[in-house]
């Protein structure tokens, strides 16, 4: 509608354009409500708040249900478990909830603050080579099982390994990097010879694995693995296996050893089997049981392929569990860990403690 407006008299010139002005206003004010949408958009959400809906759009899909715990994000300052659970078959058992685990710290319960099932986290790996003279004849087969491990689990663009041999000292061949094609040249140059310092390359990896290169975005969380090809025998090393086994938790490395000892025995013409397990074996399980990894025992280069499979396997089927101590003292005692679970017929496996110092994650990167 348009409105004219004649002034009688130049002296109401300002009155009537001052008219004009509210009419207009009242028009435009009129029309922007006929346009506006219904209902207002909705506030941002906040923590806890379900986002509003517009009614003229379609309802949105129910939510696939998730644990009811926050979603991990930082979790600096609390102690940190990765747990694997197995049943009687050993297969790993993925449908477990918060309410089934139980976490004592020196006999002690404490409350879970955060849970997750879902542990997709960037990896981050160290490879460790034994190259020793005595494992010389055995130095292809470790190869072959180290460049079957980073086939099998390094994912482009996520995942990072480095590699370290070890000898008379171990030294870093190839730094942080997720391009399989520097590691797996780095793996194929290595030669044999010298004594053996397994301790020592344990304790230097733990040391590195404490500082990672992090993912860009706003998590920092990742995982810290140590896989270790060798026969366990140590000749060499300045620092004694508590010491390294001590860096390794106090890194939340978990440590997966893949022994190349040769000492199997056929019965009756079956399939050699792992009689026993003494000597470097024994070296590798403790290494392994402290920090809550596994050994594996290939007894030719055609078995490692499941054995890599299955370190694959079980680093994408874990439990993350966050817990604040309930015991705030950090007098840099060692504290004992056990988790458990109500279903019957299960096994958890996870680092057996750690070392109570302020903060409790690891110096940086998680």
């Amino acid at each position: 509608m348009m409105i004219r407006v004649k002034a009688p008299h130049p002296i109401a010139v300002p009155s009537v354009l001052f008219l004009a002005v509210l009419l207009l206003s009242f028009a435009v004010s009129t029309r922007a409500q006929q346009v506006a949408p219904a209902t207002p958009p909705p506030p941002p959400a906040t923590s806890g708040d379900a986002p509003a809906q517009n009614p003229q759009q379609a309802p949105a899909k129910p939510a696939t249900p998730q644990a009811t715990t926050p979603p991990i994000t930082s979790t600096t300052g609390l102690v940190h478990l990765v747990a694997t659970v197995m049943d009687r078959r050993r297969e790993f058992v993925t449908d477990l909830d918060q309410t089934d685990f139980r976490v004592l710290e020196d006999g002690t319960p404490q409350e879970i603050r955060y849970f997750g099932r879902d542990t997709d986290l960037p990896l981050r790996i160290g490879i460790l080579l034994d190259t020793s003279n005595s494992i010389r004849p055995r130095l292809e087969f470790e190869k072959e099982a180290a460049n079957d491990f980073l086939q099998h689990v390094i994912r482009r663009n996520k995942d990072q390994a480095f590699l370290m041999t070890f000898d008379n000292e171990p030294e870093v061949i190839q730094d942080f990097t997720g391009d399989l094609s520097l590691l797996t040249d780095a793996i194929r140059k290595q030669r044999a010879g010298g004594g053996t310092a397994l301790d020592d390359a344990i304790y230097r990896a733990a040391e590195k694995l404490s500082n990672p290169p992090l993912p860009k975005g706003p998590n920092p969380e990742v995982r810290r693995v140590l896989v270790v090809i060798s026969d366990g025998d140590d000749n060499l090393s300045d620092h004694a296996l508590s010491e390294s086994v001590e860096a390794a938790i106090r890194a939340e490395a978990a440590i997966y050893c893949v022994s190349t000892n040769t000492d199997w025995l056929a019965i009756d013409g079956d399939k050699p089997r792992k009689m026993h397990v003494e000597g470097g074996d024994k070296v590798l399980e403790e290494f392994a049981d402290q920090s809550g990894g596994r050994v594996f025992y290939p007894y030719k280069v055609d078995d490692l392929a499941q054995s890599f499979v299955d370190i694959g396997t079980e680093l994408r089927s874990q439990y993350f569990i966050a817990y604040s101590p309930s015991n705030p003292q950090s007098t840099g005692k060692y504290r004992k860990i056990e988790v458990q679970t109500d279903r019957k017929g299960l096994n958890v496996r996870t680092r057996k403690g750690y070392y109570a110092t302020s903060p409790t994650a690891p110096p940086s990167g998680k």
